[in-house]
């Protein structure tokens, strides 16, 4: 039987420049979807797995368009909820050697942001479900999301329900303080915590020392002690980090470390030439949810997702679509990139 994994937060339309254009050069947008817990969602299905999504969407076309998009991955979306104003947008404009990636939101009075726990069965979505997974994004949208994103985990785990929370820190959405309170009232109900350096200082107040990642500068000391402190305070049973090296706009270091409570491990790295960065968190979460929920051993899954999510890099749009066989090739060492024929 496929292993079942619940998603929920928001999905997105997303507008992005061609051609590495600037937003003030370009005269089209391409367009798709996505967001942080649909493109785990998307991952998990693309592996074999049964992947479920939760949300609200308008009930429009644009809403429907969203779902679509998401049906042609094989994700469940049965249990959407319909209603409020309109599907939130973001327009990207992707950079290149020195000249970073920009994000513009237009997602205000977005249907997710004006949602109530209500509208979902979580009896009926967590029914033979193996793992729930959320991201601090969506409680950031709202009062009322915080509110559903903590329903929602307090169903899984008295479902007895493995969680996750990618911890995603989004200035642009509330304050560091804001983000404190809330996500540690959400981290009591959490199993495994995801989330690069920033975002532990910023939603929980937890700083690696000694590290850069804008002069290509980490100091894995500082993070296993960062580790050690958020297992004391929270419990989790693991913990991981994604560990971005940033070179510049099209070249970056990537791995990863994870944390059991008893063992560190450091993740191969990968020199990773950028086509689209946009959703590689998201895939290294999906890529060690994959892992962990399959029976992998932490090592074993932490290699599978930072593997998946150095494949994400290459790939335009929010999913992963590298499969299951691309994943596996890379953590077996094959990396060359030559013509498959």
């Amino acid at each position: 039987m496929p292993k079942k994994v619940v998603t929920l937060g928001e999905i997105m339309l997303r507008l992005s420049t061609p051609d590495y254009k600037r937003f003030v050069q370009s005269d089209t947008f391409d367009v798709t979807y996505g967001g942080g817990e649909a493109n785990v969602a998307a991952a998990i299905c693309n592996y074999g797995e049964q992947g479920v999504f939760v949300t609200k969407v308008p009930n429009n076309a644009i809403g429907q368009s969203a779902i679509n998009h998401l049906r042609r991955y094989g994700v469940d979306t049965q249990h959407i909820a319909r209603g409020g104003e309109r599907l939130g947008i973001y327009f990207l404009e992707t950079g290149a050697s020195m000249r970073a990636s920009q994000v513009i939101y237009d997602r205000a009075g977005a249907s997710i942001a004006d949602v109530n726990a209500s509208e979902f069965d979580f009896d009926k979505i967590f029914d033979g479900a193996d793992w729930f997974h959320t991201t601090g994004i969506t409680p950031a949208l709202s009062d009322k999301a915080a509110a559903l994103t903590e329903a929602a985990l307090k169903a899984a785990k008295a479902k007895g329900i493995t969680t996750s929370i990618d911890l995603n820190y989004r200035k642009k959405l509330w304050s560091k303080e804001k983000a404190r309170e809330v996500m540690s009232r959400l981290c009591q109900y959490v199993d495994v915590c995801i989330g690069n350096e920033e975002d532990a200082d910023t939603t929980l107040g937890f700083k690696a020392a000694h590290t850069d990642v804008t002069k290509g500068e980490l100091n894995l000391d500082g993070f296993k002690d960062v580790f050690k402190q958020m297992k004391e305070k929270f419990g989790f049973k693991f913990i991981a980090s994604s560990l971005r090296e940033s070179y510049s706009a099209s070249d970056n270091g990537w791995s990863a470390l994870v944390y059991d409570g008893n063992d560190f491990h450091h993740t191969k790295k990968y020199n990773v030439r950028i086509i689209d960065r946009v959703g590689s968190g998201d895939s290294f979460a999906s890529g060690l949810i994959y892992g962990l929920v399959t029976g992998m051993s932490m090592v074993d899954a932490s290699e599978f997702g930072v593997a998946a999510s150095a494949l994400k890099h290459t790939i335009p749009g929010d999913l992963n679509h590298a499969t299951l066989s691309d994943v596996k090739e890379l953590v077996g060492g094959d990396g060359s990139g030559r013509v498959q024929r």
